[in-house]
């Protein structure tokens, strides 16, 4: 994370980030784009968009879902392969929700 966020920033992500004073308001934005891209129940809308292009340009609204589809092919494609995260994330609330996650691929 030398390079990243802050070790107290992806532990808060974890948690209930939209209410974390950690984040700005881009950030957070960035974020609930990750979990409507993710979930497929929680959909992009016309509101939602518009909220982003006052954030971030269109070039970075473009590499931001990009980054998330490519993190969202990965945690599908990897386990089928039993690719794990070879524990190079130190945070035990990342670990944990790892090792969660990688246990139901096991079962």
């Amino acid at each position: 994370m030398q390079n990243g966020a802050s070790a107290e920033k992806v532990e808060a992500a974890l948690g209930d980030y939209p209410k974390s004073p950690i984040f700005s308001p881009r950030e957070k934005l960035a974020l609930e784009l990750c979990e409507r891209m993710t979930y497929t129940n929680k959909r992009d809308t016309d509101r939602f968009f518009n909220r982003l292009k006052r954030h971030f340009t269109e070039e970075e609204l473009v590499e931001l879902a990009a980054i998330i589809a490519l993190e969202n092919f990965r945690s599908k494609f990897n386990p089928v392969f039993a690719v794990e995260s070879q524990g190079f994330c130190p945070l035990p609330a990342v670990k944990e929700v790892a090792e969660r996650a990688s246990r139901r691929f096991h079962e």
